[in-house]
Formats: C-alpha cells, structure tokens, sequence
C-alpha cells in the first residue's frame, strides 16, 4: 500500500502542472506547483545515499546546476570594463552625464526577473526529481496522468468553443486565446503540445499490453482506439496550424513504436518522421505569431516569426558574450524593434526558445544548450538501438522531440506543465528498462494433467 502511494507522486505532480500550470498567469496556482515541487526536492535531497541514482541524471541535474549558476553570477556586480557594452551602453552614458564615475554593476539588466524565471524551473526539476531520485512513479502511470490531463483539457476545450466569446468564464486566463480550444492553457499552440505528446504514449500503452491475455488486449485497444478518436478531435478543435502540421510526424513516429524491430517498414516510417518534422518547422517559421490558426491572415498579424527572430538577432550581438540576464527579453526587445512597427500589442517571447536563452544568457547558456541537446541526442539514440529498451521509454524520445522542436518556433517550455512534460520524458529517457507487465496469452491458462 505504501509503494502505491509512493509510485502516485510523480503522475500526481505532472497532472497538478497540467490541471493548474498552463500559463503564467497563474500566479497562485504556479506558487503552489512550486512550493509543493520544493517539497519533492528536499525529500529526494533526503533520501539514502545508497540508492541507486542514474549517472545519466546526475549528468542532466549537473546542466541544470550550470543554468542556475550562469543565473547567479549575472547578479554579481562587475567593473565597468565587463558590462559597458552593447545595449548597457545608454546607462554608462546616463552615468557619464551626471559627471558619475562608472559603478560596478551586474550584467542582469533584470535581477528581480531573474528570481521569478529560476523559479519557474522548480516543477520541471521536482518531476524529474521524483522520478530518477524517488523512483516515486510506474511508466504506465505517467502516461496516464498525460492522457488524463489532455482529455480533461478537450473536455474544458469543447466548452470554451460552445460559448466562445471574451467574456466567457470557461477561459481560465484574462490573456488568451478566446473562440479557440485552448483547455487549461492560455495559448491554444500550447494546448496543441499537450495533444500531440499524448498520442505516442497512447502507442506505448498499446504496445506494452500486448502480453495481456486475448480478451484484455481486445478491451485495451479499443479503449485506446477511443482516446486516439477524441485526441484527433481535440487537435481539431483547438485550430492551431502547430498542432496540425506535427501531428504528421508525431503519428509516424508513433508508428515505430507499434512496428516489430525486424519490420521492413521501420526505416520508411522513421524517415517520414523526421522529414515531417523538418518540413512541419520550416513551414511554421516563415507563419505570423498572429496567424497560427488555420485561415487566419497573416498579413494583418503583430510580426512575423522571422521578423522577430532577426531583431533579437541584433540584440543577441549586443549582448554577447554575458547575455543581458535571465528574464530580460522584454525589455531588451523594446529597444531594438523598429517604430512603425510597434502597435498596441506587443512581444512578451521571442517565439524561438533558442534565441531567447542566447539573449539572456549569452554564450554560456548557448553552451548549456548544447550539452542539454547532446544529452537528449545520446539518450534518445540509446532507446532506439536497445532491444528491450520499454515502449514508454521510447513514447519519451518522441514526445520530447516534439517539445524541443516547436521551441523553435514557440516557446511551450515557458509554462510548468510542458516543462514538466519534459521533464517526465527525460527521466523515462533515463529509465530504458522494458515496462511491459506480466500477462496471459490466451483466454484461459493451461492446465496440465500430472499422473503419478
């Protein structure tokens, strides 16, 4: 009863992000996520020393330490000849007309934006915690925590389109995405995440339950069959050009997990994968942020995604090589968009997750990038060549793919439920053992007749 217990924690913890963390926005809710997510931390920080803890998540635990120390030392005050450059340039000049001599300054142009973005690490960390630290979880259980919070969010979805309007009370958040399925999120393109992460762990379940016997395999599969109807009607009603495009390579790549490892169709389907998820990112990139609902305008949009990644270029060059801090983006953006094209809404994100940590956190967070994307790159590969690597496991490597790859043109990782969705794929990722449970493979067992 106590291990049960136990192995609820982590699919609790990721349905809480899912249910109460789609937006920042939510103020209390996310304090809630954290304050509870410090509390998994700790117990993990306390737990025996002799258990068993992946190298392969200590590995991700120490690039997780790096952002929080980069995060640091740009609030530690430094002499003029190392933060006056760049877009810091106006305050040395402000200095320098007041007759100031150049104080020592930190690089962070927003240290108390800097407190509130670490923070927002704290769910993706605890679910990640939980899972490699606490081993507090079951696979199959994570998976449905996933599907539960996505079909909750369709349900809620159906609603908000049945009574569309901006004074509907059936949107969660003052800022949003009204008229369109957005669930328990604020941006509809976030909700799109949620969906489309969902279906590979619909394939892993399926596939994991293949050792049920006859007649529990036929019930399993037709349930599945019916999450798989309402998780393509959700991706419907939620309009998001995101979700439309990727879920063509998220089902193939599902497919590879349903496929035996000797089939003939394995390299077909992975290649049409990977195409489809190039090709899906292209064709996003050169979309408006305004005009990623299907048959919207994107003429009549705020900016254009590349637009705004060729602005932050700009100020990415400026601040370079310390970045301008943690939390910055913001104000930073203001002061390198052109007039004529500002209007009365604006840019909060740079819509390229990237980019935005290139800003921020300048040439050691590019660095850290690099060896998170390392990292996942070895970790997936290894789930792929393993032959009893778990169907769950393998869910996780496409899930994720999916996440890190829309980051690229969005930014879902900013609210605590795909963090910590990713975080969940990263300590499956870690844990390849084979989750299948232990089934009969016929309708009755068989008996056998023993003469003496």
């Amino acid at each position: 009863m106590r291990e049960g217990l136990r192995s609820a924690v982590a699919p609790l913890y990721l349905f809480a992000c899912l249910i109460i963390g789609g937006s920042a926005q939510g103020i209390w809710e996310n304090l809630a996520l954290q304050l509870s997510g410090l509390a998994i931390m700790a117990w993990a920080a306390a737990a025996p020393s002799n258990q068993v803890f992946p190298v392969a998540a200590r590995s991700l635990l120490l690039i997780a330490g790096g952002a929080v120390a980069v995060s640091a030392l740009q609030l530690v005050p430094l002499p003029p000849a190392l933060w006056a450059h760049g877009s810091r340039l106006a305050i040395a000049d402000g200095f320098r007309l007041l007759g100031k001599p150049l104080p020592w300054l930190p690089v962070s142009l927003s240290p108390y934006a800097a407190l509130g973005a670490l923070l927002c690490l704290i769910p993706p960390l605890a679910t990640f915690c939980a899972m490699t630290r606490l081993k507090a979880y079951h696979p199959s259980w994570v998976a449905g925590a996933l599907l539960a919070g996505a079909l909750a969010g369709i349900m809620l979805g159906a609603v908000q389109v049945a009574s569309a309007g901006p004074g509907s009370s059936w949107y969660l958040y003052p800022q949003t995405n009204y008229g369109r399925a957005v669930g328990f999120f604020a941006n509809s393109n976030h909700m799109a995440d949620l969906l489309l992460i969902s279906l590979p762990f619909v394939a892993a379940i399926a596939a994991a339950g293949k050792s049920r016997n006859i007649q529990g395999y036929s019930a399993l599969l037709f349930a599945l069959a019916g999450i798989t109807l309402v998780l393509i009607v959700g991706i419907a009603l939620n309009g998001s050009l995101a979700g439309y495009l990727l879920s063509v390579p998220v089902i193939a790549g599902s497919l590879l997990i349903l496929l035996p490892r000797g089939s003939r169709w394995r390299g077909a389907v992975g290649g049409l994968a990977v195409l489809a998820l190039i090709a899906s990112i292209a064709a996003l990139s050169t979309t408006s942020i305004g005009g990623t609902k299907v048959g919207s305008n994107a003429r009549v949009a705020v900016q254009s995604r590349q637009e705004i990644l060729a602005t932050s270029g700009k100020a990415i060059a400026d601040n370079m090589p310390w970045g301008s801090g943690l939390g910055s983006f913001l104000k930073v953006y203001r002061l390198y968009e052109r007039p004529e094209s500002v209007s009365t809404e604006y840019v909060i994100h740079a819509h390229n997750d990237y980019a935005e940590i290139a800003l921020e956190l300048g040439l050691p967070g590019i660095l850290l990038v690099l060896l998170f994307l390392g990292w996942w790159a070895v970790m997936s590969a290894a789930v792929w060549r393993m032959a009893g690597a778990g169907p769950f496991s393998r869910a996780a490597s496409i899930a994720s793919a999916t996440i890190l790859a829309h980051s690229a043109v969005d930014f879902p990782l900013r609210t605590a439920a795909i963090s910590a969705c990713l975080a969940a794929c990263c300590a499956l990722l870690v844990d390849r053992r084979s989750s299948a449970g232990k089934g009969l493979t016929d309708l009755r067992p068989t008996r056998h007749l023993v003469i003496r």
